[in-house]
Order: C-alpha cells, then sequence, then structure tokens
C-alpha cells in the first residue's frame, strides 16, 4: 500500500500551504478564515485514526497517543507562545497550530520502493520535525540577505539584517525602516504603520517628500480617513498613484481581520487640525488664546500629529509608538535612500519545511546522527 487513505488525504495541505506562502510574500496578510477548515480537517482525521486502531490498549496504540499528546499539547502551544513572545506573526502562529493537528505522527508513503520520508525520528512527532526543518531554513534567511546585498554591492556590517532601497519605493514594500535620525536601529518604524498614518491623513509619500515643514504641523491635518491594516493590497494608495477621493467606500480595509469600521468614521473626525469641534475658533480651528504661539510651539505639542493619529485609530499600529513615528517619517521625509529590514513571511519557510519533512524527514535528527549524538 503506498498509504493510509489518512495520510494520502493529508498531502492536500500541502498545495494549501504553497499558496498561503504565495499570498504572504506579495500581501504579508492571510485571511482568517484560512484555517478553521484545516483544525477541522487535522481533528477528524485524527478521529479516524483512533477509530482505526481502537481499542487503545497494546503498546503501539498508546505510543500513538503519546505523540498525539505531545503535538496538540505542547507544538501547538508553543505556536501561541512564539507569537505572544512576538518571535511569530498571529498567521504563523495559526499555521504552526494547523500543522499540529493535520501532523501529530509520522506519515508513511511507499514510492517506487522507497518509504518517504527517510529521516524518521525516536521521538516520532511530525509536527516537530516540521517545525524544526521550518527554524532551519529560517535561519538561513539572513545569510541569503547578505548574499543580495553582496551582489548589488552594498557590503556592510549590516547586510545580514538590511538593504538599502529607494524611499519612494516604500509604499509597496514590506518589513520596518532599519534607520531612525540617530542612524541603525533595530526598532525603525513599521512600512504598514508609514502606510496606516498616510491614508489617515488623505496623503502620499511623495507630499510627505515635497513638504515636510508644513506636514509636521500638527494643525496641518483636516480631514482623516480610514486608516485599514496598512497592507499593500488594500485601501488607497500612499505613492500617488491613487487619490483618497477614489478610495473604496469601505476604506480599503481587509475584508478578514480588519475592524468593522475601518478606524474612526469620518464624520467623527475633528475638522480644525486636532481641537474639538467645540472648541474650535472661527479662523480655522485655533482657539483665541492660542493665536499667539509660534509655529514652532505649536509642532511641539505633536509634530506629525503622530499622538493624535494613535489616539484616533481604534486599534494599534504594530506595535509604533509616537516617537517611533515621528521619527521614521523625518528619515523618509529627508532621506532620498533608507535602511529597510525586510522581514521573513515565516509561513513561506514553514510551506517549504513542510515539503521537506514529507520527502527527506528531520534534517536536525540526520545532522546530529551523522554527529554521532543521536
Amino acid at each position: 500500500m503506498v498509504a493510509t487513505l489518512p495520510d494520502l488525504l493529508r498531502l492536500v495541505v500541502v498545495p494549501v500551504f504553497a499558496w498561503a506562502a504565495i499570498r504572504d510574500v506579495r500581501t504579508r496578510r492571510l485571511p482568517n478564515r484560512l484555517w478553521p477548515p484545516l483544525y477541522l480537517f487535522g481533528a477528524l482525521l485524527l478521529v479516524w485514526e483512533i477509530v482505526t486502531i481502537w481499542p487503545l490498549g497494546g503498546f503501539v496504540e498508546m505510543r500513538f497517543l503519546v505523540r498525539v499528546a505531545i503535538s496538540l499539547l505542547f507544538v501547538a502551544p508553543l505556536g501561541y507562545a512564539f507569537w505572544y513572545l512576538g518571535a511569530f506573526g498571529g498567521a504563523d502562529a495559526k499555521a504552526m497550530i494547523a500543522l499540529a493537528v493535520l501532523f501529530p505522527t509520522f506519515p508513511a508513503y511507499d514510492l517506487a520502493g522507497v518509504t518517504l520520508p527517510l529521516v524518521d525520528t525516536q521521538l516520532g512527532v511530525f509536527s516537530l520535525t516540521i517545525l524544526t526543518n521550518t527554524v532551519l531554513l529560517g535561519l538561513a534567511y539572513p545569510v541569503g540577505l547578505a548574499v543580495f546585498n553582496l551582489v548589488r554591492g552594498e557590503a556592510s556590517r549590516l547586510m545580514f539584517f538590511a538593504r538599502p532601497v529607494a524611499t519612494d519605493s516604500l509604499p509597496d514594500r514590506h518589513g520596518r525602516l532599519f534607520e531612525d535620525p540617530d542612524g541603525p536601529t533595530r526598532n525603525g518604524l513599521d512600512l504598514d504603520a508609514l502606510r496606516m498614518y498616510l491614508r489617515w491623513r488623505g496623503r502620499t509619500l511623495a507630499d510627505v517628500r515635497a513638504d515636510p515643514d508644513d506636514l509636521r504641523d500638527p494643525a496641518s491635518v483636516g480631514e482623516t480617513f480610514a486608516p485599514t491594516d496598512g497592507g499593500t493590497h488594500v485601501g488607497p494608495r500612499t505613492d500617488g498613484g491613487r487619490a483618497v477621493d477614489d478610495a473604496p467606500t469601505d476604506g480599503g480595509r481587509a475584508v478578514d481581520d480588519a475592524p468593522t469600521d475601518g478606524g474612526r468614521a469620518v464624520d467623527d473626525a475633528p475638522t480644525d487640525g486636532g481641537r474639538a469641534v467645540d472648541d474650535a475658533a472661527p479662523d480655522g480651528g485655533h482657539a483665541a488664546d492660542a493665536e499667539t504661539d509660534s509655529d514652532a510651539d505649536r509642532e511641539s505639542d505633536d509634530p506629525w500629529a503622530a499622538e493624535r493619529f494613535l489616539d484616533e485609530i481604534d486599534h494599534g499600529a504594530y506595535g509604533t509608538d509616537a516617537a517611533t513615528l515621528r521619527e521614521g517619517l523625518d528619515v523618509v521625509a529627508r532621506e532620498d535612500r533608507v535602511l529597510v529590514s525586510p522581514g521573513m513571511p515565516f509561513v513561506v519557510p514553514m510551506a517549504v519545511g513542510l515539503v521537506a519533512s514529507l520527502t527527506y524527514g528531520d534534517a536536525l535528527f540526520a545532522a546530529l546522527g551523522a554527529l554521532g549524538l543521536v
């Protein structure tokens, strides 16, 4: 027999993860509706296998249950823990949980006299093998980034972490700035947060670069708009390619996981640059006692209206605080080229790790075996 029917059905997951990997590269977004069917599918296959080996009295049956328990009670919660600690994105954690439910034990596929996967482990928890292969592939990413930088003649001590790009290309890129006004930093502005801010203001990156002094003044903020989730595939473009007036009527939000109101309703937005309407003066939004303030004083209150932006949106901006937003805007307004850490969509090495696990098996166990450690 080539394989058991449950193991053959599990192969359906491979093209699903391939699609998810491609979408993750293009948009850094995966729909929430993708995961529940996979959880249900994996649970049904697991029940099928338990019924097949019932009663569960022998050593083989109990070993099967122990492996399932490790996958469901250790590997699956590990995906959640990685998300909680910030090592995984939400979709990465859900994908890991799906694999823990779908592949708790090693499958076996007999092809032309060869049984795949080639390398089994003593523990026999297949989802753990997928995870270790994924991590090994993920560790190769900085090396690949460094090679890419070297080929382009961009050798530097930062070439493992970031690469220089044209500032004008940021609206279509993913990742985060790897610099602030003081130099390189790992805690630069998230590019999704930058897009959210620009959409909220109804401005483009070109606007910011053309007139930073004026837009830095919080009083320059007029009508505000739905920030969306900052994805490149939703909402008005921020590179000058689409006017705010042409934006979708739903604010461009993602269908599955964006807030239902897209941020803050336009009708609720102050029209005077941040002051409450009933406090606004007839001259455009400044009370009489503020008219004598200098431009510098007004700007020092909230440069770029960063605090107002974060206060008005009804969800976070990927952990961005007002200071990080201001510093990132100062950088993109001034520099023609900036350092960007592209980040890694972890579902990509997870999909490759799944295929590698189904064919070769556990790479870490094979390496440890070659060294005589297992």
